[in-house]
């Protein structure tokens, strides 16, 4: 990128958000924190109005705006194909915003732009495993995001799948995180006294209340996961799955926290994983018959053995 293009860049960034920090940009950019600074000053000597505050970042007057941005072919087919994402993976609500949003940005596209989009409209998809249930229509997700940003307390009705229980808890959410093909809130748990991961599938109906957060500052997404990874919310599962078995099992292990894969025999490979249900992670092993072995933790074999007997009981009932 020549430095014109960077400057123009670095000023569209900038009326992104409300501050941005030199670290950010440099980071994005690629640049030293030196070079950033002599691109600011570039910007501030063409008499673009930047403001600083020392120890928080750079921003733009509120009174300045820039021209109406145009997009590029690549970029525009970019949106689009994130807008099959979304389509897919979030709730009703925040798929029509993000339509709308759609519309209006190929309304300012070039003739050839447009065509570009039309021919790849009906020629990508995301095929996901989601389930079109209740909660898409509830705008679930759309509840949970205005609860961050008002940083307004939930009232969570919530169906636990360990021991098939129903609760209702009041929560304050730091965020929202898709893994394992379901969206998770990630939440304090005024009940609990602690955060916890809750899948949004699981929730039964969500109202925000009229009740700002008891904490100002909460820990972060990320701080909450490198927490997570060492407790016991959590377990670590090593399990051993036949080389010939692999292939069978190459996309649905990351939807059970597979975390790395190690060398074992000529016969067998060793996985590792995380993920707090062994219940459900111990009917996946079931799935694999003889090709899979557990190795720990010792609940999730007695999880295991315990679903093999039930089953070795039915059948011979079955055959009497």
């Amino acid at each position: 990128m020549n430095r014109i293009d960077r400057l123009q860049a670095i000023l569209i960034h900038l009326q992104s958000k409300k501050v941005v920090t030199a670290n950010e940009l440099a980071e994005r950019f690629g640049l030293s924190i030196r070079t950033v600074y002599r691109d600011i000053r570039a910007l501030e000597e063409a008499g673009v109005p930047i403001g600083a505050e020392a120890g928080i970042g750079y921003f733009l007057d509120d009174s300045y705006h820039l021209p109406p941005v145009m997009f590029t072919s690549d970029e525009a087919c970019a949106l689009l194909i994130g807008s099959k994402f979304v389509e897919e993976m979030s709730d009703e609500q925040t798929k029509q915003c993000f339509q709308s949003a759609l519309f209006k940005i190929r309304s300012v596209l070039s003739g050839k732009q447009k065509e570009s989009i039309d021919i790849l409209q009906n020629n990508i998809h995301v095929v996901g495993s989601q389930k079109h249930n209740d909660n898409r229509e509830k705008a679930i997700l759309a509840i949970v995001q205005k609860s961050l940003v008002e940083k307004k307390c939930l009232c969570v009705h919530y169906h636990a799948s360990y021991n098939n229980g129903k609760s209702e808890r009041k929560v304050e959410p730091i965020g929202l995180v898709f893994y394992g093909n379901n969206w998770h809130l990630i939440a304090y748990c005024l009940l609990r006294n602690d955060y916890r991961d809750l899948r949004v599938d699981r929730v039964l109906s969500v109202e925000m209340l009229d009740e700002p957060f008891t904490q100002k500052n909460h820990i972060t997404l990320d701080d909450y996961f490198s927490r997570s990874m060492g407790t016991d919310e959590l377990h670590k599962i090593e399990l051993l799955v036949r080389r010939s078995c692999l292939h069978h099992i190459k996309e649905s292990k990351y939807w059970y926290g597979f975390t790395y894969e190690e060398e074992y025999s000529d016969e067998w490979c060793k996985l590792s994983f995380r993920n707090a249900d062994l219940m459900g992670f111990s009917r996946w092993v079931i799935m694999g018959g003889g090709d899979i072995r557990v190795l720990s933790p010792v609940e999730l074999k007695d999880q295991v053995n315990a679903i093999i007997d039930e089953l070795m009981v039915v059948r011979n009932s079955s055959n009497e």
